[in-house]
């Protein structure tokens, strides 16, 4: 197993610059044998660049460091509800095409990169969740 850390850490060397942390294999159900691989990012990081697995192996992300005031506020809202994104993007629009590396990113991009790979997928699913009682209703 170990030879697969050494592999996604040479795939995915170019993202360890950017803040990519690789944390290890962990087994989150030891009776169906489940394995995922950890990492950890920052806030502001590309997600789009990273799979959601791995030959195979589920990746669990977490998130490193402090978290952007528009999640810090409202505890009493769903903390990953699409308007904080969309407060956080327009606030910092700057500061986030700077530390991506690319001035030419556009909103939807920039949304994109921070929630996770497709802010417009979140949102359903956000939406959907709100919808059956499993999260707080969205304003």
């Amino acid at each position: 197993m170990l030879d697969i850390l050494e592999r996604f850490s040479k795939k995915y060397a170019h993202l360890q610059k950017k803040g990519l942390r690789i944390d290890g294999l962990a087994e989150i159900d030891s009776v169906r044998k489940y394995k995922v691989l950890k990492i950890s990012k920052p806030f502001i990081f590309d997600n789009r660049e990273i799979p959601d697995k791995f030959e195979g192996i589920k990746l669990q992300k977490r998130i490193s460091g402090d978290l952007p005031e528009e999640f810090r506020i409202d505890k009493d809202r769903f903390i990953w509800a699409p308007d904080r994104y969309e407060k956080f993007v327009d606030r910092c629009s700057d500061d986030i095409r700077k530390k991506l590396g690319n001035e030419s990113l556009t909103r939807e991009e920039m949304l994109d990169a921070v929630c996770g790979g497709d802010f417009k997928a979140h949102v359903v699913k956000v939406t959907q969740w709100a919808k059956e009682g499993r999260i707080p209703p969205l304003n």
